[in-house]
Parts: C-alpha cells; structure tokens; sequence
C-alpha cells in the first residue's frame, strides 16, 4: 500500500507491539514503553483528516455553520481537532518525558519547540494562508502559535507531580468561563486589553496607525489547561491496557455525560445559550403597517432559528467554552481504547498522518490554498482577488459568485488528503532513517 520505507517500519512496529498494543514487551515492568502508542497515532491522523475539511472550506468561501444541516456540519465536525491536537500534544510531552528520563532536559525541548512553533505560525504559516506580504497590517496567532506558548508554559509545570499537573488543567477547563460573569475595568477593555485578549478574550490587538494588528484566534486560557491534563493523561498510557482501557472508557464517559448534563442546564459553561427565546420579529418595509398582512409578514421575516439539536451542540470555540471542551474531549478519550486494536488499510494511513503531525500541518495550508487557485484558474480563468487576502480571520465574506458546493469542497479535500498521503509517507520514511535530532522539532 506504501513505499519500501513506510511498510518496513511500520512492519518494525507492529513487530514489537505484544496484544496490548502498546509497544511495550512483555517482559517489561508495567508502564514502560519500547514503540509508539498506535491508538495515538491513529486519533492524531483522524484530527488532521478532518482538519483538513475545515481549511478547504475557509478558501472555498462556505460560511462557518448554517443555514444547512450539511454545511453545520461540515464545519462542526471539525470542533473535535484544536482540542484533540492540543490535547494529546501534552501527552505527546509526556511520553517524550518518560524517554528522555531526565525532566530538565524534556523542560528544555518544550521551551525551544514552543518558540519554534511561535515563529512558524508568525512567518511560514502566516504566508501559506495569506500568500500576500502585508505583515505590516495583519498577522495570526492560530494553534500552532498556541500550542508554542503551550509547551512553553508547561516547561516549569513538569517538574511538578503529574498529579498537580492534572489538578492545574482541570481548574483551568473547569472554572475558566467565570470570566463570562465578570468584568474587570482596565483589563478588558483598557491599557491592558492586549495582554488580556492573548491571555482569554482573542481578536484583534491593533498596532499602532500604521496597523501591525495581530489577530488573536486561539488565546493561552483555556488551552495551557487542556494541554496540562493531556499532559497528566500521559501517566495514564503507560500503564497496563486494561487499566488504561478502563480509565480512558471512564474519562471518557464522564466528560460526555458531564457535558449533555450541563448542556441540558444551560446555566454555565458556555456563554451560548441553546433555549435562548427566539429574536423578536421585524415587519416587512414593503408590507402595509396595521395590516393583517402585516402582522404575517413580521412573523415570516423573523431570523430562521436552527433546529433545538444543532442549538445544542453549537458551543463556543472562541475562546473555547468548558462545554465545547467536554463536547470534544470527552468523545476523544472514549475514542482511545476503541481504536487500539485498529488495522488495515486505513488504520495504518491515519497512523502515518499521526506519526508526522507538524510536518502535515505546515504542508496541507499552502497546499489547500493553492489548490483553491488552481480551482480558480480552472472555474473562471483568473485567479479571485479574495484568496489573496489575509486569510483566515482578517478577511471578510468570499464574492457570491465565488462561493463552492459542498461537492466541489469535499472533491479538493480528496485531492489534497491524496497529496498529502504521498508526502507525508516520504518524510516518514526520512525521519524513521535519519538521526538528525532537528527532525523532532518538524
């Protein structure tokens, strides 16, 4: 199904896993392991595949959420990768911890990669999304650039007891939406409002008359929190599967329930309320006042309310509400223990997507972004002036006429997951031979 490279070392892989899957020997000490977590990997490439989906439709012009059932969710199914991605980098961290076996060295790689990551996001990621050099006026701190200032946070947090790692996390996820009750003059909305929006609020921090604005999607709270419990889940996947099993079946559990509970409230944990009552209508213009005409035409003109269901699961990602984050985690630690045991075809290729997740990353942007011009070229014989503009979030609407079908969008993604397969298979087989110590930080 692969080249030579991929199929030896993933055959050296599977070679070493015993039934537990996990890599470890049997006759090692519960905890220790000699390969890679395969149920990881596996989740990893899910997140990516389906990260995908959502960059396709920024460049293809589709709206995020409604009106459709389809275009709902073809953009929530993607709520589940930031989460997942930031989540399992801090366990990720941990495994990496354990072999290292020294915490002031992992302290270390986490700091450098977390400013390595930092500087990506501002410069080569900056340029894949936009393909413009208007750094002056627009940049972007997305999850990459969280992530860096992730790991560079939890540098100090690993010489804490991962028990107190875990606590931190969870404090944070759990009572962070206490600042959707307050409001403290002078942080949010004074001198400080920079730091305060790259701490929580996000959006855009001005820089000054000439511009300069950074655009701030993914803030540090709540998500140094979900990397902090990734990070302790780590202990969790060195211990013996049925253990792991069962922790991973309970957390899981938990945090879904835990979720539809509160959700079912609707009192706290997400400042979108899903029984909100509906907008007040507004009367036609063209309809006669005082008629009974009227009176219908308001009640047809009021706002389209979506469906209860989608109301439901349509929580808040910016900044990630506690209930978005209960909605996304808890499914994708259920989702562990489930996918253990995956082979074949397809399992092997979302491992292959997992093993090299950076590297995927800063390839699918510039990849995805040039297909939609090569779409362009091919659809109108021009290349839109809209898909040079400061993409994601400083950009606004796509033209009318510029707007794809759902059947155009999920072709390219297919072009592009094909693309990105052979690409990422050959620097899998580049990092599995090489001993260049640079590749860890790609």
């Amino acid at each position: 199904m692969g080249a030579p490279a991929y199929t030896a070392s993933t055959t050296a892989i599977n070679s070493r896993l015993n039934s537990d899957g996990t890599g470890a020997s049997a006759a090692r000490a519960p905890g220790t392991l000699t390969g890679r977590l395969i149920s990881l990997d596996i989740i990893r490439g899910v997140v990516m595949v389906l990260m995908a989906i959502d960059h396709v439709r920024v460049f293809s012009g589709v709206p995020a959420g409604g009106p459709t059932p389809g275009i709902f969710f073809t953009r929530w199914i993607t709520n589940f990768c930031a989460p997942a991605f930031i989540f399992l980098a801090g366990t990720a961290a941990y495994l990496h911890g354990r072999k290292l076996g020294n915490r002031r060295a992992l302290a270390r790689f986490l700091a450098v990669r977390g400013v390595w990551l930092v500087i990506l996001e501002l410069t080569v990621l900056r340029l894949a999304w936009t393909f413009n050099f208007d750094w002056a006026h627009y940049n972007l701190a997305g999850v990459i650039w969280v992530i860096g200032w992730c790991f560079v946070l939890l540098a100090p947090m690993v010489f804490l007891p991962t028990r107190a790692v875990a606590a931190i996390g969870i404090a944070i996820i759990a009572l962070h939406n206490l600042a959707d009750y307050i409001h403290v003059t002078g942080v949010s909305d004074g001198p400080a409002t920079w730091l305060a929006q790259v701490l929580y609020f996000g959006g855009p921090i001005p820089g000054g008359d000439d511009g300069g604005r950074l655009f701030v999607l993914y803030s540090i709270i709540p998500w140094i929190g979900v990397m902090a419990a990734g990070y302790a889940l780590g202990a969790v996947m060195t211990l013996d599967a049925p253990r792991r099993r069962r922790i991973c079946l309970r957390i899981g559990i938990a945090a879904t329930l835990l979720f539809v509970v509160l959700r079912a409230y609707d009192g706290y944990g997400d400042p979108r309320k899903w029984h909100a009552p509906r907008p007040a209508a507004t009367a036609s213009a063209t309809a006669p006042s005082g008629t009974a005409t009227g009176a219908t035409q308001a009640t047809v003109n009021a706002p389209r309310r979506p469906p209860a269901a989608l109301r439901f699961i349509a929580t808040t990602k910016y900044p990630a509400s506690l209930l978005f984050l209960l909605m996304t985690l808890g499914p994708t630690i259920l989702l562990i223990p489930l996918v253990e045991g995956a082979r074949g075809r397809l399992a092997r290729t979302l491992a292959l997507f997992g093993r090299v997740p950076l590297f995927f990353y800063m390839v699918h942007i510039p990849l995805i972004h040039l297909l939609a011009v090569v779409v362009s070229l091919l659809t109108t014989g021009a290349v839109e002036p809209w898909l040079l503009g400061n993409h994601p979030a400083g950009i606004g609407p796509a033209p009318a006429d510029y707007v794809w079908s759902l059947g155009r969008l999920y072709l390219v993604w297919l072009v592009a997951l094909g693309i990105l397969y052979v690409v990422c298979r050959w620097y899998a087989g580049v990092k599995q031979r090489s001993r260049n110590p640079l590749l860890s930080y790609l």
